[in-house]
């Protein structure tokens, strides 16, 4: 007997079903955040909580905006966050290219270097950093947090760029040299633009942990006008009180941010992606 159509439409009622729960577990949380945000704050604390916003306040993101040093944060956080991915994305896209195309002596004990280096966790260094930056003066400095998130950021972009070089034809540069480019011609005009996927890959990688670090962040700077956003979420939790309307307006407030950068290098991950090259 022929299969039935009835089965085909039954098991994919079933698997979107069941991906349609999980996404809701998964976004459950952001979206009592967000109601959270907008609630009195008289509701916060209410013996009958509801998932639904009957009368939305923005006294919690005055009290954000007003009251609290969150704008300095916040530019301390864009400024670290930017120049960060800026260095992750240079310094990791030179060193990815170089171990993909280039031999040299000693190319496989930097690779095994690098690769080892994203075995230690942070926190190992952390001590050691702070003393190092103390005797070079860079604590409470925008260098000082864009070194330390770079540092422990490249190995991973390297890594992540190489194999992306590693998947383009190296023909391809052959053919652009062969009509007149340079080695730095064919780099810029033929091979990043088809490592656009890596490239924004490994953006989002650097913005993501120079935006979300706390622990390097409260470390290194002993400022108030220094801290970052990681850092100045702590002052919405005291010994007695939290203020949960204002950690909640605050907390979205750096979500946007993220999701803003990561619309934006999607754009260009699909570019990459479906960028035309020669077929063999």
């Amino acid at each position: 007997m022929p299969p039935s159509p009835r089965r085909p439409l039954a098991r994919y009622a079933l698997l979107y079903a069941v991906l349609t729960a999980l996404a809701a577990i998964v976004l459950l949380p952001f979206y009592w955040m967000v109601v959270s945000s907008f609630r009195a704050p008289e509701a916060l604390f209410s013996s009958k909580p509801s998932l639904w916003l009957s009368e939305p306040v923005l006294v919690h993101y005055a009290h954000v905006l007003r009251r609290t040093p969150f704008v300095i944060q916040f530019q301390n956080s864009a400024i670290v966050a930017l120049f960060t991915t800026l260095a992750c994305i240079l310094s990791g896209s030179f060193a990815g290219y170089s171990l993909s195309r280039f031999r040299f002596t000693g190319k496989l004990v930097v690779s095994v270097v690098i690769f080892l280096a994203m075995m230690f966790p942070a926190t190992v260094v952390l001590i050691p950093m702070f003393l190092v930056f103390r005797t070079l003066r860079l604590l409470n400095t925008y260098g000082g947090l864009v070194i330390a998130y770079a540092t422990f950021a490249l190995p991973f972009c390297t890594w992540m760029m190489k194999g992306f070089f590693d998947s383009i034809p190296v023909e391809l540069e052959e053919a652009a040299i062969v009509d007149g480019c340079t080695r730095a011609g064919a780099l810029f005009r033929i091979t990043l633009p088809l490592a656009a996927p890596g490239v924004a890959a490994t953006a989002m990688f650097g913005f993501l942990l120079a935006w979300n670090e706390y622990l390097f962040a409260l470390t290194l700077t002993t400022s108030e006008d220094m801290r970052t956003l990681p850092v100045g979420l702590t002052l919405f939790s005291g010994e007695y009180y939290t203020n949960y309307g204002a950690l909640m307006a605050a907390s979205l407030m750096i979500c946007i941010p993220v999701l803003v950068f990561f619309l934006y290098t999607n754009k260009y991950m699909i570019q990459g992606l479906t960028a035309g090259a020669v077929k063999g």
